[in-house]
């Protein structure tokens, strides 16, 4: 049978299913959903952990397929089939629902304020000359900020800020071609495209140290990481009795891991350490001076409004007057407000990036429904509580950390603390090793986590943001980045929780910063 055009039925299916991805990568998506139901039938078990390297091999094909439909279609195959219920995948979504405002919501307020902060950050690449210091600025400032603000705002800024540096000099370089894609490299001067490709490697440094950076303040804090406050709530901990127990894994990391960071752009060293081009220098440098000169009277009262949203935004969140996405929700509708956004396309276009990883959000959160319908960490959990209780702790920290690098870190950490938890309650464990035992796994759901792009939520996002495909930031470029961090955080995590938490936890409640770990602690945390 043919269709207008002389194209066959067959070859319409074939150019429809997926798109342009490859043809190999689109047979072997359908082999795995005819693989997975007999598999299921064979194995459950198997079948589960099947199904998440499927799903984590459509994250690192990101740049073939936007991994919303492949992992989609696995995902509600798994659900037609069994491996999990739509009731456990509501449970799921509404348990992580903070997250999903949060996408939908903070990241369109960022939106409304990315004029403020282009400005801002241009006048700060424009300023700092020095390559070096820029990446440990972004690092540096992004890990306080996500010690106080959720990482996944704090990328979504710095996201932001170089989508607008990249269309800047891209816009430049088109010329008359103003209309051609950001992603469209054919109107770029043969002898400009070497400095396009260093300003994207420039590019990719700055969001990688960013991205890392947020998870080194992140885990300091109860409100740094979303599985801080999972473990921080399970424990009874308030802010400052996390900071403070926190703080012999905290410092070290932060110390090595900004040293890190240093040292890899000094040495030029896994793909770090590339320069700002001269030529994109110009560029920014006399877009700066011209846009401040042609700055209206209206235009500065916009970044003065811009800017006091961003000061209501950090306080409001380090105050946590609300949820995270509750709090975009506010700037969306102050910075529209008072900078004159009035139609519903202007205000649509804040969400153009942020709700294709929301879809993308829910899915996952399918696939971790079915790792906890299926029992998938069961056997994980079983043998590290049969060891000897003096290698509880780092046994917990690495497990905690290997499995967080393939799941949700917060779903990791949620399933560990809750079963912990219970043999405190069973006085299986004492007071002080639950504490202790906590203290691993928070640690152990932040730091390992960076070794992949789907260990933690900033990463995918990152992974699958608009930046990713123009600055040549694929899956595999991100783990090769992210590797050296992820041994030196790794091990420094390690180390720290192994010998300076029993060291300094002791004296911190001799000194009365912390609740003594004692059973009356132990029944208030039960209550």
């Amino acid at each position: 049978m043919t269709l207008p055009g002389s194209i066959t039925v067959g070859k319409a299916l074939g150019l429809n299913f997926m798109g342009s991805a490859s043809t190999w990568y689109k047979l072997l998506i359908l082999a795995f959903l005819i693989i997975n139901p007999i598999l299921f039938y064979i194995n459950p078990f198997v079948a589960g952990w099947t199904l998440v390297a499927e799903f984590i091999f459509t994250l690192a094909m990101a740049l073939e397929c936007y991994p919303l439909q492949p992992g989609g279609l696995l995902a509600f195959e798994a659900c037609v089939i069994g491996m999990c219920t739509m009731d456990g995948v509501k449970h799921e979504l509404i348990a992580n629902i903070d997250v999903i405002l949060l996408l939908m919501f903070m990241l369109g307020g960022i939106h409304f304020v990315r004029d403020f902060l282009l400005f801002i950050f241009t006048k700060i690449l424009v300023k700092v000359r020095n390559g070096i210091l820029i990446a440990f600025l972004f690092c540096f400032v992004s890990g306080t900020l996500a010690a106080f603000v959720d990482a996944l705002t704090v990328l979504a800024v710095i996201i932001s800020i170089c989508m607008g540096l990249y269309s800047v000099y891209h816009s430049h370089l088109c010329g008359d071609a103003a209309t051609s894609r950001l992603s469209d490299d054919s109107f770029i001067p043969e002898d400009k495209k070497a400095d396009l490709e260093q300003f994207r490697a420039f590019l990719r440094a700055l969001l990688m140290n960013a991205a890392v950076g947020t998870t080194i303040g992140g885990m300091a804090t109860l409100v740094g990481q979303p599985q801080n406050l999972v473990v921080g709530q399970v424990c009874g901990w308030n802010f400052m009795e996390f900071l403070i127990r926190m703080a012999p894994v905290s410092l070290p990391v932060m110390l090595f891991g900004y040293s890190t960071c240093l040292l890899l752009e000094k040495f030029k060293l896994f793909g770090f350490g590339a320069e700002m081009p001269q030529s994109v220098y110009e560029v920014l440098a006399e877009r700066d001076r011209i846009s401040t000169q042609s700055l209206s009277s209206r235009d500065k009262l916009r970044l003065v409004i811009q800017a006091c949203c961003c000061v209501w935004l950090v306080v409001a969140l380090a105050f946590h007057f609300a949820a995270v996405g509750l709090i975009g929700l506010s700037i969306i509708v102050l910075a529209t407000t008072f900078c004159g956004v009035t139609t519903e396309e202007e205000v649509g276009k804040a969400f153009t990036e942020s709700m294709p990883f929301c879809a993308l959000l829910c899915v996952f959160f399918c696939i971790v429904t079915i790792i906890a319908q299926q029992d998938l960490f069961r056997p994980f959990i079983e043998w590290v509580f049969s060891i000897p209780k003096d290698t509880q702790i780092p046994v917990f920290y690495l497990a905690n950390g290997i499995i967080s690098a393939v799941s949700d870190n917060v779903f990791v950490a949620t399933i560990y603390i809750e079963q912990v938890h219970d043999a405190l309650l069973d006085k299986i464990i004492t007071p002080d090793h639950y504490n202790d035992l906590a203290i691993a796994i928070n640690a152990g759901t932040n730091l390992p986590s960076v070794a992949t792009p789907n260990g933690q939520s900033a990463f995918l996002f990152l992974l699958t943001s608009a930046i990713a495909p123009l600055v040549r930031l694929p899956y595999v470029r991100m783990m090769w980045m992210a590797l050296p961090y992820t041994i030196v955080l790794t091990i420094v995590g390690l180390v720290a929780t192994m010998f300076l938490i029993p060291e300094f936890t002791p004296y911190f409640e001799s000194m009365g910063w912390i609740p003594s770990s004692v059973a009356e602690h132990a029944a208030e945390i039960s209550a």
